[in-house]
């Protein structure tokens, strides 16, 4: 069984932060074994929506990011162009991609290192990844910033998904090393059973140009498969290459919905391109860390961040993305729920409960399709044991300066001579506390 490593999430000291966490269970799992002088080492993470706020805070990935440093390895920071996914687009191209995660403060600046889009401006800067053991997929494009890299840190946030019912290693993996055409491949674009073109298509729902968002579905399809008349919508299925863009318009009309099926072999399809990924850069390459903090029910890809379904959970690493995603998930569902949130909604509050196929999914999918895949392609092991480690005995690491306060305060004040005014501040010498209580 695969060790998965793990720190819960209370912090009271300097060793148990949670950025000292992660580093100490980075030692713990020794992913530093794989770093050597002079390795490119990329640093995967999704750095979050235009006004998403659950997403990984950047002071996690500096603080990784300067220990690859330590050890010798040239790091960058990566992920991949999107899909559109939304009606507004704001990382479907590397430039849109950069200015976005800017905003959210990645940058060069922040995290020590270049931002790196991996996949080019367009998405289609990628590697051919070959998969006869598929469980869906029999072949996928991997980023080529990422599948060109010596190794790699998979930083992950354990949330949930609506696509994946929960996003962990796998999907991070699994959607966020894909490059644009990749993504199209994994969303099951053109294919005749799960795609967008099996999909159940009502036009005379619509009204066409006397609907006040007539305009925005002339304009929405990047390869003319809609268009819109006077008084109906028409789709042309065979120019449709899955590109999800019209989703939210035309499900909320009624329109067009889902194929039967799609939300289950998108999970499994995550789980293929996942293993295309692991196999671009090779055997005991990629380390993987899940900070299961923050787990909002959809993932850092919406423009917004719901109420957490559990409290914190804690931080986990593991060389193995099924065995790290399965002790998450076994941890999510052992919790209570947190009140307030979707979890009460769903009525999925007490523990023992599975909180991701209430939460994370619209339709009740399945959160194990993920985890249960990876293992039957051979990805890794839902079996694991749970190490927990302590907290590093030194907190020097995890200082901002080894030099004592005191020795740079005496200097300051000896300089500066008035910090502290003669006779002391104006202050009363005695209040009425009582009163205030």
């Amino acid at each position: 069984m695969e060790k998965v490593y793990f720190m819960d999430d209370r912090s009271q000291s300097n060793q148990t932060s949670l950025v000292a966490k992660m580093l100490t269970l980075f030692d713990a799992a020794r992913f530093g074994d794989m770093i050597k002088p002079n390795d490119v080492v990329a640093v995967k993470l999704h750095m979050g929506e235009f006004n998403n706020t659950a997403y990984i805070r950047p002071v996690y990935v500096r603080a990784l990011v300067d220990k690859i440093k330590s050890l010798g390895g040239d790091p960058m920071v990566v992920d991949t162009t999107t899909l559109p996914y939304f009606t507004y687009a704001s990382r479907v191209t590397a430039l849109d991609h950069l200015k976005t995660v800017a905003r959210n403060g990645f940058t060069m600046a922040s995290v020590g290192c270049p931002i790196v889009i991996a996949d080019g401006f367009a998405g289609t800067d990628d590697v051919r990844i070959d998969l006869p053991e598929g469980f869906i997929l029999k072949e996928q494009y991997i980023g080529a910033g990422i599948a060109l890299a010596d190794s790699m840190i998979m930083l992950s946030h354990f949330k949930g998904h609506p696509m994946g019912t929960y996003g962990g290693a796998l999907k991070n993996m699994g959607v966020g090393c894909a490059s644009k055409r990749g993504k199209l491949n994994l969303h099951l674009g053109g294919h005749p059973r799960y795609g967008l073109r099996a999909r159940p298509y009502v036009p005379e729902r619509c009204v066409g140009k006397n609907c006040p968002d007539f305009d925005i579905c002339r304009q929405i399809c990047s390869v003319g498969a809609i268009k819109v008349t006077e008084k109906r919508i028409q789709w042309d299925k065979e120019k449709c290459v899955g590109c999800l863009a019209c989703l939210p318009l035309l499900a909320m009309c009624g329109v067009a919905m889902m194929a039967d099926d799609y939300f289950d072999a998108t999970s499994a399809a995550i789980a293929d391109s996942a293993l295309a990924a692991a196999k671009a850069l090779g055997p005991k390459k990629i380390g993987y860390i899940n900070l299961a903090l923050d787990i909002s029910p959809f993932c850092d890809c919406v423009t917004y961040s719901d109420r957490a379904i559990v409290p914190n959970l804690g931080v986990f690493a593991s060389w193995d993305p099924v065995a790290l995603d399965s002790a998450c998930l076994q941890k999510a569902t052992e919790s209570s729920g947190m009140p307030g949130s979707v979890a009460m909604a769903k009525g999925v509050m007490d523990p023992g409960l599975p909180k991701f196929t209430a939460c994370g999914s619209f339709m009740g999918i399945s959160q194990e399709i993920q985890p249960n895949v990876g293992q039957k392609i051979g990805l890794g092991s839902r079996e694991y044991e749970l190490v927990d480690v302590p907290p590093m005995d030194n907190d020097v690491p995890f200082t901002f300066s080894r030099i004592p306060a005191g020795a740079k305060h005496s200097k300051l004040f000896a300089k500066k001579g008035d910090i502290y005014p003669p006779g002391g501040f104006k202050r009363a010498d005695e209040v009425d506390l009582e009163d205030m209580r």
